[in-house]
Order: C-alpha cells, then sequence, then structure tokens
C-alpha cells in the first residue's frame, strides 16, 4: 500500500539568522549553525551535537533551539596511529557517533581523505560528557585503496553508527561508496567480534554501473551510498542512507532512503518490498529546490518533547541552503509513523 506523499516530503522554511554566515571563532550561540553529519545525546538536561569539523565540531543546547558554538573541538591530542593509518589525514575529523552503553559514552569517528577508501574509524570512551574526559580506544576497523601497502577492501571505513539489538549485542554500520554500507558485530569493548567480518546491507544500485560518472571522485565509483543510521523501532530496524552526492554546496544531490528488517543482520526491505542490498530504498526527504538544494547524513533520536513528558522522534541531518549559497546548516524534523509503520516527517 502506498502512503501519501508525505513520506517524500521536502524541508519547510526554516529560520535562517545572519549569524549563521560567520565563520565560528569563539564561543558563541547559533539558533541555526552550520554542520555536516550531526550527531546528538543528552546529558543532565543538556544536548550535545557533534558533527565533522577540526578536532570533531561541538555545540551545546538546553532546548534544542539555541546552539552554543565550543572552540577547539572534542579530540584535542590526535592520536598518532590515525596519521599512521591515514596518509594525509591531519585532524579534519568526519562523521562521529556517539550512543550510551554499560555507563559509559563511546564515540566513533572516521579518518579519511575525500574521495579515497584508504581510511579508519577511531574509537573514545568518556565516563560522562559535562565533564568529558575522552579515552583513546584505537582503532575498529580500517580500509585500504589499491595503491596502498596493504591488501585492497572494496569497503570504505567511515561513516560509523553503534547500534545495540535486542540481546544487548552492540553492532556497527558504516561505509560509503565501493561496495556500500556495511555491518558487523562487536564485542563488549566496542571492537570488532573474534571471527566476525563486515557484511554488505545496502548499495546504491542492485549491480555495477558502469554507464555513469562520479563527480567528486575517480577513485570510489558511481556506487552512491553512504551514512548509514539504524534507529530500532517495535521490533523493527529502520536502516536510514543517504544516496548520490555531498559536499558540493549548491550541486550537492544528497537525499535519505530507508528500509527495515525485524532482523539486524537484514535482508532491510523497503515499502515495496525490495532489498536495500539491491538497490531498494523508501525515499524520506529530499531537497525541495527552494530552501535546501539537497539534505543528507540523518541521525534519529527519542527526546522529551519541549515542555510537556511526551517522547517524540527527533530526524536530524544537514541541508545544503540555498539562500545561503549552499552552506550545510542543521535540519531538525520529528517523525510521525504511519499506521503500516513507515516514517513520516512533520514540517
Amino acid at each position: 500500500m502506498l502512503l501519501s506523499l508525505a513520506l517524500c516530503c521536502s524541508i519547510s522554511t526554516a529560520t535562517i539568522q545572519q549569524d549563521t554566515i560567520k565563520p565560528p571563532t569563539e564561543r558563541r550561540t547559533f539558533r541555526t549553525p552550520m554542520v555536516h553529519d550531526p550527531v546528538m545525546a543528552e546529558e543532565d538536561g543538556t544536548y550535545y551535537l557533534f558533527s565533522t569539523g577540526h578536532n570533531i565540531q561541538l555545540m551545546t543546547s538546553q532546548d534544542r533551539t539555541n546552539w552554543q558554538y565550543h572552540r577547539g573541538g572534542v579530540l584535542k591530542d590526535i592520536p598518532q596511529w590515525t596519521q599512521d593509518s591515514v596518509p594525509g589525514f591531519t585532524n579534519h575529523i568526519w562523521a562521529p557517533d556517539v550512543i550510551r552503553w554499560h555507563g559509559r559514552w563511546w564515540m566513533m569517528y572516521s579518518c579519511s581523505t575525500f574521495g579515497k577508501n584508504t581510511s579508519a574509524i577511531g574509537l573514545l570512551s568518556s565516563p560522562t560528557l559535562t565533564h568529558a574526559q575522552w579515552k583513546d580506544e584505537g582503532c575498529i576497523v580500517s580500509s585500504h585503496g589499491k595503491k596502498s601497502h596493504r591488501p585492497f577492501t572494496d569497503y570504505n571505513a567511515i561513516d560509523p553508527n553503534i547500534i545495540i539489538d535486542g540481546q544487548d549485542t552492540p553492532w556497527l554500520t558504516f561505509g560509503s561508496f565501493w561496495d556500500g554500507i556495511q555491518l558487523v558485530r562487536l564485542d563488549s569493548t566496542m571492537h570488532i567480534q573474534k571471527g566476525c567480518t563486515p557484511k554488505t546491507i545496502a548499495r546504491r544500485y542492485g549491480e555495477k554501473r558502469t554507464d555513469l560518472k562520479n563527480p567528486t571522485s575517480k577513485y570510489a565509483g558511481t556506487n552512491a551510498i553512504e551514512a548509514p543510521f539504524i534507529y530500532k523501532r517495535n521490533g523493527w530496524y529502520y536502516l536510514f542512507v543517504s544516496w548520490d552526492y555531498c559536499c558540493r554546496g549548491e550541486k550537492s544531490s544528497y537525499k535519505v532512503v530507508v528500509g527495515r528488517s525485524r532482523d539486524i543482520e537484514g535482508p532491510y526491505l523497503d515499502m515495496e518490498g525490495k532489498d536495500m542490498a539491491k538497490g531498494g530504498g523508501t525515499l524520506v526527504i529530499e531537497g525541495d529546490k527552494k530552501e535546501f538544494e539537497a539534505v543528507g547524513h540523518c541521525s534519529v533520536y527519542d527526546v522529551i518533547q519541549e515542555g510537556s513528558d511526551l517522547t517524540v522522534t527527533l530526524f536530524l541531518c544537514h541541508g545544503y541552503s540555498i539562500k545561503l549559497e549552499g552552506h550545510a546548516i542543521l535540519v531538525q524534523r520529528e517523525i510521525t509513523w504511519s499506521k503500516e509503520g513507515w516514517p513520516l516527517l512533520k514540517n
């Protein structure tokens, strides 16, 4: 049964303040902050917004409306192993993810250089966010390009997302281009469980396309899928991914699609029953060509609605603002659910 077109909704008007376009060189407050790849956590009434940036960009808020920028970021001392593993990497860290599990905060982050798959995902942990003491927990997974001295891996070790299954087992989903979105089981230390290897659970197309060109990289091919996020609800695992191309300002074509599975290992099927590993995916949101050219790299959370005790599901992503000449800013939308259990975004 087809849902209403609300499932394929575009973004409605956002309030853009002039201070949005000024570079955040000090501790300042923004109503519409510039971000790429936003993820969020809450502790003691404060929301923490982590995103791509030097040393991992950090903002905080008490109301999810006014965001205070914290100069210096999260990871003050970049571990040497990151630069040994990824030639050319310095301190511009991509696409973090954060989760609280077994009394501790765990954060994964991406080390890479644009358009290549010699990459690595690192791990940090801290007992709190309020007075964070991030400890380097090393590398979780790495990938290697064809020109690397290590064996080639047909995936890209960036864009991590941690999900805890119904048996309290942690899993890592990650990936960008190459053979698509990967999933692997973790152990109690948040490292890959011994004997387990990544499994592909989603691709942009059902087969390799030789008739398309990649406008961003001659290395990555045309399997334009990345930024997985798995959200668990009512016995379903929902896999959100971004299709097409980010990071090109007003030339970006990012959009978010979703599929779901009763089993965390899949298969993840879209509304039409097509496997995401074979190119399936139901559109959730795309640019409206009025306010935003494109939107993507999402995260999904259950939060307490402001001014009440009600829990709502919140969808975050970044959008390439047409008014701001393609700069990426924070987008927040509430999710409602169809009677068949598919996500709908409210304007």
